[in-house]
């Protein structure tokens, strides 16, 4: 018999059984749809009614990290938060005998009210204009990306994830019927930058196989929008990805391959890709053309005209600060040019000093402190290179992403290789228990 879903008479015993109830569908139906979201998201996962019905009824609450994931990007919520017991989350939030929600008055979860409203409404303008998108409605969908690309580089990818493979469910969706053709090429536009922000999110977790593979279906729909600073941004993701996956020559390809599509599109890619070619010309050891690009970057502001990618902002567009951090993550490779990167991750660090700046980056912030660290240990100043790092070991494993890690071995790497190895052992030491709980080993 098929069991549904919908509300009964009694309440809810955890928020996934009231996120259940509000599906118009049976349980064997959510099921089915957990299996197909987790081939989407190339998962190993299947789920049983019967495992659903006891996660759902808190008889059940541990489960396998796959399902965990699988259940956190179909809800966007983490699986503690959706087994909590409801009672607990809806007490505030009584409901009069007419069933309207009331406001609560503790800010928190009148907040949360007002998101699920919100996820409603776009929920329901969605459904009522299948197959005949109006301007309002597109509007929405280019909020919502705008939204995720702002956010990206300020908060932790576990705050995110659920809502960028969602927007990307959607959007696949949407291009999966008839749509007009300018109406195509927008949502081809919106689709290739939201799966370069999942092709960053793979990244972030140390999965550059996952990461190259978002990167190439975000590069195809670029095409499809014949978009050329869309295309120009994806090469710098590439070029990104296969940098930190120690691929160097493979990231400098990248970026010199996006730059006939940057110098198209004059967009702030034009400086992104020649300073991403420096600092893998610089692991290279190459200094000579890591000086020559990193010349050229500073040079190509001067032909700079933000384009509709730079408009989304945040992860999308590519401000001074992010160029003189770059600059300092190549420098930071050469130790003859240690005075050098020294300057550049000074001001680096200084330009990421103001939290409520727009161009803020939390990873940003830690790959400019790495940087100086490692600036200070080529100079033979242990306790400057401690004072630049240790804010970044203080980071909380939410975000202790891959970047980070890898920029924190670094500042390890240098010691090891310098005649600061024995004094500086105690800050090895810390560099080691951060790095032993990075963001993928976390439950999701």
């Amino acid at each position: 018999m098929a069991g549904t879903a919908s509300r009964s008479s009694r309440e809810p015993r955890t928020v996934l059984e009231h996120l259940l109830w509000q599906e118009d569908r049976t349980y064997e139906e959510i099921a089915t749809e957990f299996d197909r979201r987790a081939r989407q998201l190339n998962e190993d996962a299947t789920l049983s009614t019967r495992h659903l019905r006891r996660l759902a009824s808190g008889e059940r609450s541990n489960t396998t990290p796959v399902t965990r994931r699988v259940l956190q990007a179909m809800f966007g919520k983490p699986l503690n938060e959706l087994l909590r017991p409801w009672e607990a989350t809806a007490s505030s939030a009584e409901r009069r005998p007419s069933g309207l929600v009331v406001a609560t008055g503790q800010p928190d979860l009148d907040k949360e009210l007002i998101s699920l409203a919100a996820r409603r409404a776009k929920a329901f303008a969605l459904t009522a204009n299948q197959g005949n998108l109006t301007r309002e409605v597109m509007e929405q969908i280019h909020d919502d990306v705008r939204q995720l690309a702002t956010d990206y580089p300020q908060r932790p990818l576990s705050e995110l994830l659920g809502d960028l493979v969602q927007t990307q469910e959607t959007l696949y969706t949407l291009l999966e019927n008839r749509q007009r053709p300018e109406q195509a090429r927008q949502l081809y536009f919106l689709t290739g930058v939201t799966s370069g922000l999942l092709a960053k999110a793979s990244h972030d977790l140390a999965d550059p196989h996952a990461a190259l593979t978002q990167a190439r279906t975000a590069y195809l729909c670029a095409e499809n929008a014949d978009h050329n600073g869309l295309r120009a941004w994806i090469r710098g993701l590439q070029s990104l990805i296969s940098y930190w996956a120690g691929r160097l020559h493979e990231s400098v390809k990248y970026a010199q391959a996006g730059a006939q599509f940057a110098t198209l599109g004059h967009s702030t890619t034009a400086v992104w890709l020649p300073v991403s070619e420096a600092r893998a010309w610089a692991a290279l050891g190459n200094a000579d053309q890591t000086h020559s690009a990193i010349r050229r970057a500073e040079d190509a502001w001067e032909t700079v005209r933000p384009d509709e990618v730079d408009e989304l902002g945040g992860m999308c567009t590519f401000g001074r600060s992010r160029q003189i951090y770059y600059a300092a993550d190549a420098l930071a490779w050469l130790p003859s040019e240690a005075g050098a990167a020294q300057g550049y991750a000074a001001r680096a660090v200084e330009a990421y000093a103001d939290t409520s700046d727009p161009e803020w980056s939390f990873g940003d912030e830690a790959g400019s402190r790495t940087d100086l660290a490692i600036a200070r240990i080529n100079l033979g100043e242990l306790e400057g290179a401690d004072e630049a790092v240790s804010p970044i070991l203080e980071l909380a494993p939410e975000n202790r992403i891959n970047g980070i890690v890898n920029s924190a071995m670094r500042v390890h790497n240098a010691l090891s290789q310098s005649s600061l190895s024995v004094p500086g052992s105690e800050l090895q030491e810390r560099i080691e228990m951060f790095t032993r709980t990075p963001l993928k080993s976390l439950p999701r």
